[in-house]
């Protein structure tokens, strides 16, 4: 049972936010048609698994607790994502709820809820890991995790405060998904 539990936690993930770190940003996307990989998406993500490590999505989705769009549109896009990927995602968890729903709040990025569920479920280790996100609530929730933060310049906040704190708290900052999985792989080899 020990060696078991030694080589789970030799696991290692990559967990990456979705709108604006993998896919074109676009408010509340229920979709499929609307899923545009971003330009260095496909070729960032094969480097990840060719190196072994898992990928997982940690998202927050909160169209579906706004009524906006439902689970099942959030999962079609997922599905359109990954069939343009070229590849299925290791495992994908969404907090579906809306900012300030009391319910919802403790499982919301920047809390670490979406990552420690999936490191219990998927067996990595999050201190071997790293959270690739474009907005401060990705930067801290992997940090809070006990994982490396990336921020990605492929998105827009419209919040200076938070962009600034994501600027600070990041371990790295990557103009593009690639060179922020090329910092991780380099990370990885030290």
């Amino acid at each position: 049972m020990e060696r078991n539990s030694a080589k789970a936690l030799s696991k290692r993930a990559i967990i990456l936010d979705r709108d604006d770190t993998i896919i074109r940003n676009v408010p509340y996307l229920g979709d499929p048609e609307q899923v545009a990989l971003l330009p260095t998406a496909q070729e960032a993500l094969c480097l990840a698994r060719e190196a072994g490590f898992l990928l997982v999505l940690a998202s927050n989705q909160s169209g579906v607790g706004r009524g906006l769009i439902t689970k099942s549109q959030v999962a079609a896009v997922n599905t359109e994502m990954e069939s343009q990927l070229g590849m299925k995602m290791d495992g994908i968890y969404c907090c579906y709820a809306a900012p300030g729903d009391p319910y919802g709040s403790e499982e919301r990025k920047p809390a670490p809820f979406l990552i420690q569920r999936a490191a219990s479920e998927l067996g990595f280790d999050p201190a071997r890991s790293f959270m690739i996100g474009d907005r401060w609530s990705d930067i801290a929730s992997g940090q809070r995790a006990g994982s490396l933060s990336i921020l990605v310049e492929t998105g827009t906040c419209d919040n200076e405060e938070k962009e600034r704190m994501a600027r600070a708290e990041a371990d790295f900052i990557a103009p593009s998904l690639l060179e922020a999985i090329q910092w991780a792989l380099d990370k990885d080899d030290e």
